[in-house]
């Protein structure tokens, strides 16, 4: 038995941290219990199918070959399992926690911009990175950085100028974006728009630097659009604040507008004391949430009926947007969860537009919008297609809907 108590530091590089080791060898297991769960649902879904003797016709079969996935305790090991059909239909397993090719938890694309955005200097930057995604960032120097950025400014060139006229837009998200951060004496706000395609693919259209949000700096934005061929959408959705509605009466004065709903209802909540609220948010709901127009119509006078005694000003902020309000009505119901609110912007930009600080430093307009597009880039790649897209081909040929249902008419029938 050896009783030296001589520690041998000829390896201590690889032994620095036994605690790291050890939860790296917790998460692979973590990691391997998750994707056999899995797998056995997976395996549930095609328990019915059998073989003419009666044995399962999807078995497993072994696992896919071993790879590393980088992430912010450095590189865990996982094995993915496979699946063989016997009954000479396709069936395979692909986990929705390591989906096939991954290397990495979070990609540099998007935790760059967050970086930047959360106030990390390029000095920093390495520093940050190597927490995100482990030894992976140790290359990325400041001068790395910088290249970087130039490279997304020019990206970002090239993507303004993307034609538009390959595609058929149906809807339109508007809404401006504040994020927070500074610079020359006024607060920097990002003109964004969001379109959906005939195919129900969502892309951002423009993420444009405003003033703001005012009615030339939103007609700046569409007639661009509109030089990139951009159609007449039939719908845009935005806060009814905005100078957007003036600037599309002038530049496509047949789409139709739609309000926000849930600015609205702040709008309105923010006219009322708090002891109210709750009470009005209800009163609120259920008009937007009606099924039909006309019950809409009811609660709206309902509304009025209730509180413009007390409450005057509530009630005139949500009368004056009535039938911008009501418009989804006249669109496929498969669609109503998507185009009564900007949804769809809030939801990317949400961490963005409610920070009020940063951490230190500053960026540049030109800066800040091409973090914007960054981050834009990597949520498109999230998204899902519209619901209900088959729906479109209809909006776009004027199909008539009354409260989200194709109206029939008896030409129809007879063609």
């Amino acid at each position: 038995m050896k009783k030296s108590n001589v520690i041998d530091l000829s390896s201590r590089e690889e032994n620095a941290d036994p605690l790291t080791d050890l939860i790296r060898q917790g998460a692979r297991k973590l990691i391997e219990q998750a994707i056999e769960a899995e797998l056995a649902v997976f395996m549930e879904a095609l328990s019915e199918r059998r073989l003419p003797e009666g044995r399962a016709a999807v078995v497993r079969n072994g696992y896919q070959p071993e790879r590393e996935i980088q992430t912010g305790i450095g590189p865990v090991s996982v094995k993915v399992p496979k699946v063989r059909a016997k009954d000479g239909q396709s069936a395979t397993f692909r986990s929705a926690l390591v989906p096939p090719y991954v290397r990495k938890t979070r990609s540099l694309s998007a935790a760059l911009p967050w970086l930047y955005l959360k106030g990390i200097s390029t000095g920093e930057m390495e520093v940050a990175l190597e927490v995100l995604v482990g030894p992976e960032a140790k290359g990325l120097s400041a001068s790395t950085v910088a290249r970087l950025k130039r490279e997304w400014a020019a990206e970002y060139a090239d993507w303004r100028k993307i034609r538009l006229d390959r595609d058929q837009w149906v809807y339109l998200w508007a809404d401006g974006i504040y994020s927070g951060l500074r610079a020359e004496d006024a607060k920097l706000c990002a003109l964004v728009i969001i379109g959906v395609n005939e195919r129900g693919e969502k892309r951002f259209l423009a993420i444009e630097d405003g003033v703001r949000e005012s009615t030339q700096s939103w007609r700046e934005v569409l007639l661009a659009l509109k030089a990139r061929g951009l159609n007449s959408p039939k719908l845009a959705v935005g806060d009814g604040a905005m100078g957007f509605w003036a600037a599309l009466d002038e530049v496509y004065s047949d789409t139709r507008q739609q309000r926000c709903w849930v600015h609205k209802m702040n709008n309105v909540l923010n006219r009322v004391p708090q002891s109210v609220q709750p009470k009005m948010k209800q009163s609120l709901y259920d008009i937007w949430q009606a099924d039909t127009k006309k019950n809409a119509e009811c609660a709206f006078d309902q509304f009025a009926t209730l509180y413009d005694a007390k409450y005057p000003k509530a009630v005139e902020c949500l009368s004056r947007d009535r039938d911008e309000l009501l418009a989804f009505y006249d669109f496929p119901a498969q669609h109503w969860q998507s185009i009564r609110t900007t949804n769809p912007i809030e939801s990317t930009f949400a961490t963005i537009r409610h920070r009020t600080q940063r951490a230190k430093g500053c960026l540049s307009r030109d800066g800040m919008l091409h973090m914007l597009f960054k981050l834009g880039q990597s949520a498109e790649k999230t998204w899902r297609r519209q619901r209900g897209f088959d729906y479109l081909a209809k909006v776009i040929t004027g199909v008539p809907f009354k409260d989200g249902i194709e109206v029939v008419t008896t030409d129809r029938i007879a063609a």
